[in-house]
């Protein structure tokens, strides 16, 4: 479930915090980045929801077009993160309809669980395109306006690869070069204005992810989080209004992890299958290339 205009009444934050501003939101239809996109539509930005999928991309841009009057969503469906000039084009129609861009999401994102010995060097790629490539994509297309606006930069990140996790090999190595690659863009761009950090979700419950990756886990894993709850994607969204906003100014090239301190607790991921069933599954003598 996403945000409503609820999200004002509760909110610490001024409901014009983001006047005038402009966000690109990749991977804007999904969950945790549409929540983002709602949050600062809510306060004021206007937003570009961009996608590949046509039916909902235009669908999430409509609703989210609702939630304040006067809001502008764009929709940029058939966007392809992996393919730097679909990327240009929906920079292009964002800048002819909106005016400029300031703040760049970067959030598309493939995930599925696989072990090694099934995980085809093509599924790797894939993940990696997506969520690795196609972040360093959508920065190249929003170059041009983010040093024209002095923007900022935020990635969707996670927490998975700062430790070993089966059946997330892909995602694991994909997430950790974000983590780089945000690093060196908040030295290297700094000094042109630049701000680059990443958001690292935990376990978010309203999530597809969270139902596919968690399961018969969740009453345990629960548990094993010092907050002693789930997230929320209003957590997320909350994360994200702080490191957009003026009172991140001066923070830059760093990961807020909202997981309620759940990395600390080591890894929780397909436990009840380790180690029989990730040794059976990488002991099968076909190996997918």
């Amino acid at each position: 479930m996403g945000l409503d205009r609820s999200y004002l009444e509760t909110s610490v934050w001024k409901p014009d915090l983001f006047k005038g501003k402009v966000v690109f939101v990749t991977g804007g239809a999904g969950t945790i980045c549409r929540a983002q996109a709602e949050a600062l539509i809510l306060l004021g930005a206007n937003a570009a929801i961009v996608g590949r999928n046509q039916a909902n991309t235009d669908k999430a841009a409509a609703e989210m077009a609702q939630l304040r009057p006067g809001a502008k969503v764009v929709s940029c469906a058939g966007t392809d993160v992996r393919q730097l000039q679909s990327l240009v084009k929906a920079v292009e129609k964002t800048v002819r309809e909106l005016g400029k861009i300031d703040f760049v999401i970067a959030g598309a994102a493939g995930n599925f669980l696989c072990d090694f010995n099934h995980l085809s060097s093509n599924a790797f790629a894939t993940v990696v395109g997506i969520d690795l490539l196609g972040s360093y994509n959508t920065v190249k297309a929003c170059f041009d306006q983010l040093r024209k606006n002095k923007g900022s930069i935020l990635f969707v990140s996670a927490t998975l690869h700062y430790y070993g996790i089966p059946f997330q090999a892909h995602v694991g190595a994909a997430k950790a070069g974000v983590d780089a690659l945000s690093n060196a863009l908040a030295v290297e761009l700094g000094p042109l204005g630049i701000k680059s950090n990443c958001v690292a979700p935990g376990p978010i419950a309203e999530t597809e992810g969270f139902k596919r990756l968690v399961r018969e886990e969740a009453n345990g894993y629960e548990k094993s989080i010092p907050i002693q709850r789930f997230g929320t994607v209003k957590d997320i969204a909350d994360a994200t209004v702080y490191l957009f906003s003026p009172a991140a100014d001066y923070v830059t090239g760093t990961v807020q992890v909202v997981d309620g301190g759940s990395w600390h607790m080591g890894s929780r991921g397909s436990h009840h299958l380790y180690p029989h069933e990730v040794a059976r599954l990488n002991s099968e003598s076909l190996t997918k290339l």
